[in-house]
């Protein structure tokens, strides 16, 4: 456009500068994620379970697959929570593409869900049977 005024470009961070933005963005993201209840939720139930493994000295393999199901579940949340941001600002009317698209990312954390439940589950049966 004539008379327009030109963008702007931000100059991008390097170094040390760039992780720092980098980290920033990440604990924005983390506070805005703990306003969604879903996410407070699966937060608190997942340290629990943590902690509860730790309380039943269940081996450390054990606990390490636990909390990185549990933080594969959270970024699943969190990028659940983002399709739905984009969802409403797209199509803020009812639509079968923004159904479709929230019940697809619905789906993503509900199998992360069920691997949750099922690894811990599984850590149970082990210390039931070999204590």
């Amino acid at each position: 456009m004539i008379g327009a005024p030109l963008q702007t470009r931000r100059r991008k961070k390097t170094g040390a500068a760039r992780i720092f933005a980098a980290a920033g963005y990440s604990l924005a993201g983390f506070r805005r994620l703990m306003q969604e209840p879903a996410f407070r939720q699966e937060l608190v139930v997942g340290v629990i379970v943590l902690i509860g493994l730790a309380l039943i000295q269940a081996p450390a393999h054990h606990i390490l697959g636990a909390t990185l199901l549990l933080l594969a579940l959270l970024a699943t949340e969190a990028l659940n929570t983002a399709i739905e941001y984009v969802v409403d600002h797209l199509s803020p009317e009812i639509s079968d593409f923004a159904r479709h698209a929230k019940d697809i990312g619905s789906f993503a954390v509900f199998c992360m869900l069920c691997a949750n439940a099922l690894f811990i589950g599984y850590i149970l049966i082990q210390a039931v049977i070999y204590s």
